[in-house]
């Protein structure tokens, strides 16, 4: 008798989240061996965006057809020369990169989500095959496109009875009944930054002007009453659902911005938890970047008896990364990338479209 063989596979992940503070490259080694799958992330860094760069993708939304066109090519030059700068740096050699992109439209009631940064481009400067697009076939089959991440979270961090991801926005995938679930649970950082951003600062750092602030009773109640949060997984949020139902409610208490944040803070620390198993021996994995907000993580562990782990930085910020490398080694070798069950599409599917350099 004897073992199967391991096959080991490097490639590039890369992540651009709704809160706009840079580009995350993880270069990752993978290892498949039967149904099991291990990983290492070799080296990551978080590339910030410079100010024309943030201009130009925050304008993407409201940008003609012609200008979207030339966002979205620059936006994919521009991820194509970080890139190539850091396999230069780091003497890299990977299989392929997989770019998520960054999300300028995410409507898949009306069959689409789009996300800016042209992959023909990061293949041609790099040199490198570029997976990109991984949602679009999901949307196609009815299902949301979203969330992508919890065949990772089964294959890398199937330890975990849930992971819950704190970016722009919180989700969660978990294993129920044998399968894998997985929901957009709330707006988390997007809304945080966009308050602390009207007081002049890049984020709360910390939380420390929320935990500053008071509860806003009626925005809290408001808030937690929001339809979404009753309806049923598969579900997913996007930028335009903030803006149709968060900010109308919050901008009516712009004269205390501590008050605003700490309420936001509450009511997202609520929805995580409400969101968690209720019991106690269950371990959960936090990741994002939400996990630097230690108000935020005081205030779940206070509301939740399940084991809260946090693990060490390099897959606290890049954990979304290392998955998307997967995604992309996985749409290579032809094998589904994303679950039905989990977005409500009509079958799973192989996300992603493919440039060869």
């Amino acid at each position: 008798m004897h073992s199967e063989r391991e096959e080991t596979v490097q490639a590039i992940g890369l992540m651009s989240g709704t809160s706009l503070d840079g580009l995350d490259i993880a270069c990752c080694t993978f290892g498949f061996s039967g149904d099991k799958t291990s990983f290492s992330i070799n080296c990551a860094e978080t590339i910030p965006y410079q100010p024309d760069m943030i201009l130009k993708l925050r304008q993407a939304e409201h940008a003609g057809a012609l200008e979207f066109f030339r966002i979205h090519n620059a936006y994919g030059q521009w991820t194509g020369e970080v890139v190539r700068d850091f396999t230069e740096r780091y003497h890299l050699h990977p299989l392929l990169i997989a770019s998520h992109g960054h999300t300028v439209f995410h409507r898949p009631e009306e069959g689409f989500t789009v996300q800016a940064g042209n992959g023909a481009q990061i293949a041609a400067i790099t040199g490198i095959r570029t997976v990109c697009d991984f949602r679009s076939i999901d949307v196609a089959l009815g299902g949301q496109g979203a969330p992508l991440v919890p065949v990772g979270d089964r294959l890398l961090f199937g330890n975990y009875h849930a992971c819950v991801n704190i970016g722009g926005f919180s989700n969660i995938s978990m294993e129920s009944e044998g399968s894998r679930i997985a929901w957009d649970i709330c707006p988390a950082n997007y809304v945080l930054n966009h308050y602390a951003g009207l007081s002049g600062l890049k984020f709360d750092d910390s939380g420390k002007i929320a935990r500053s602030g008071n509860l806003i009773p009626g925005l809290f109640q408001q808030l937690n009453s929001l339809d979404y949060y009753s309806a049923k997984p598969p579900k997913s949020l996007g930028r335009e659902w903030v803006e149709a139902n968060i900010y109308p409610l919050a901008d009516k208490y712009l004269d205390d911005i501590p008050g605003i944040l700490h309420t936001l803070t509450m009511h997202i620390a609520e929805q995580i938890s409400l969101s968690l198993p209720e019991t106690s021996f269950e371990k959960v994995l936090l990741t994002g970047g939400g996990v630097h907000n230690n108000f935020l993580i005081e205030i779940i562990r206070k509301m939740t008896s399940c084991h809260i782990e946090i693990p060490e930085p390099k897959i606290i910020n890049f954990k979304e990364a290392l998955i998307f490398a997967l995604l992309g080694v996985l749409r290579y070798k032809k094998i589904p990338n994303c679950l039905a069950y989990v977005t409500g599409a009509v079958s799973d599917s192989i996300g992603g479209a493919i440039y060869e350099a």
